[in-house]
């Protein structure tokens, strides 16, 4: 027996196992998208009778044919509701599994539906759609967010706590100033998907393969029933570019590092030498051994996950970064990321929605702790430079060293007695004292976006109008 027909036997160790059918039973499984473009079936249905609706005003097809057709596509789109998406691999993806169901339904008919489109263009619309959807989502979801940050920092408008660089303790601030941080970042991200939904929202359908269609078609009639603001402008680009995806997940990233950021937070606010915070049990779990234990593990997968939607983004940022132009079979490859990724951020961003509403934040060890670490000695600078009007690089000396005697007689710097203090420096009187407790400091802190609780409570009220809650 030939070597060719030792292949063709099945016996070449090659096409073994599961490819027992030798290369086609790899390639059918290799090109079959229908696992995962089966979520695009509601925008695939959607462009679809956008598109046969056009076909027909435009006398392409028959009134009655496009009618016909629109029908039976409400039919599949029925079934597909009830009972989910078939996955038959031969039929590949989504577009020829429903122009397939199409057909058993209305017959020859459903062929009409593909004139003067491509798989291409179709595909292209579809995921715009579906992406487009998804900076909704998200918009919603940091929306739900920022309504938690801002109730809690209006409750704690006054809550003082310590604040940290390098994670040490610097200078006291208040809970809601803190809360307040974590708004703006979730205000920012809010407009990251905002710009990415307006740059997407350009139609590609009717570019077809590649180079347009002989058709008399009206790009403009789809773009407007789909909700674009207007058709693609060149029709290589359209079913070539996927920056679209690309915009979406880069603001996804940035809102997961956000989200990482504040989980990590509460990570550490919760364990007992912090215990500055107790979570939701909802958002919690135990330990199998340490009954004592209640893990921050919500916030921990939250953290976990924002590495899986970087690497998202950056798979297809790889998938796309040598393809020339048009379309190129590679680019099947960008809807599991862009998937994965959205799933990954609602389900983040519904956690620390959550954890936001429903933690205990223990004020009194916040406060207690903001009192240690001598968080008011740049208070103790800065009074000697408004009432001693001394240069603020002296005033800086001059406070090391009391924190030093304060730190050697382990004494916070306004239980230091004012002889003490004088013989650092004569130019300190009592008056010092006022300006050394915690809420001395947070108040002296009113400059516009400080740390006052006027200045919180002032942003508050701007950001519960920006969100509709008044």
């Amino acid at each position: 027996m030939s070597e060719r027909d030792d292949s063709k036997s099945g016996s070449n160790a090659m096409w073994g196992g599961r490819f027992a059918e030798g290369p086609s039973a790899i390639m059918r499984e290799i090109n079959a998208s229908i696992p995962f473009d089966k979520a695009l079936w509601r925008q695939d249905i959607a462009a679809s009778k956008a598109h046969v609706a056009m076909l027909g005003a435009q006398g392409i097809v028959s009134a009655e044919d496009a009618a016909t057709i629109s029908a039976g596509l409400d039919s599949v789109a029925a079934e597909y509701a009830a009972t989910g998406v078939p996955e038959n691999w031969d039929l590949e993806d989504i577009h020829m599994t429903t122009e397939s169901r199409l057909a058993e339904l209305i017959g020859p008919v459903a062929g009409r539906l593909h004139t003067a489109r491509s798989r291409n263009d179709q595909v292209a619309t579809d995921f715009r759609l579906w992406v487009r959807d998804a900076c909704d989502a998200a918009d919603a979801g940091l929306a739900a967010l920022q309504a938690a940050l801002v109730t809690r920092a209006g409750e704690h408008a006054a809550s003082i706590m310590p604040g940290f660089t390098h994670l040490q303790t610097a200078q006291p601030v208040t809970l809601g100033h803190h809360l307040m941080a974590y708004y703006e970042m979730a205000r920012r991200d809010r407009s990251r998907f905002a710009d990415a939904r307006a740059r997407m929202n350009q139609s590609p359908l009717g570019s077809a393969a590649l180079a347009g269609t002989g058709f008399p078609i009206d790009r403009h009639a789809t773009a407007s029933a789909l909700g674009f603001d207007g058709p693609t402008a060149n029709s290589l680009d359209s079913v070539s570019d996927r920056d679209f995806a690309l915009d979406y997940l880069m603001a996804a990233a940035q809102t997961a590092l956000h989200l990482s950021r504040l989980a990590e937070e509460f990570i550490i606010w919760a364990s007992q030498p912090f215990g500055f915070v107790r979570l939701p049990d909802s958002l919690s779990t135990g330990s199998s051994i340490m009954p004592q234990k209640k893990n921050p593990d919500a916030a921990e997968l939250v953290r976990g996950h924002a590495g899986r939607i970087i690497g998202s983004l950056t798979s297809l940022m790889i998938t796309m970064k040598g393809l020339p132009l048009a379309y190129s079979k590679d680019m099947q490859d960008d809807k599991p990321p862009v998937f994965e990724a959205a799933g990954l951020l609602t389900l983040c961003l519904a956690a620390m929605t959550g954890m936001v509403a429903e933690t205990t934040f223990r004020t009194d060890r916040m406060r207690a702790a903001a009192e240690l670490g001598y968080a008011t000695a740049t208070d103790l600078a800065d009074w000697l430079v408004r009432q001693a009007n001394i240069p603020f690089r002296e005033a800086h000396h001059i406070t090391g060293a009391a924190v030093k005697l304060a730190e050697s007689r382990g004494v916070a710097l306004d239980q230091l007695p004012l002889d003490d203090l004088q013989a650092i420096d004569a130019r300190i009187d009592e008056r010092v004292y006022a300006a050394l407790s915690v809420e001395a400091s947070v108040a002296a802190r009113a400059s516009h976006g400080g740390t006052a609780p006027d200045q919180v409570r002032l942003r508050v009220a701007e950001a519960r109008m920006a969100l509709g809650l008044e």
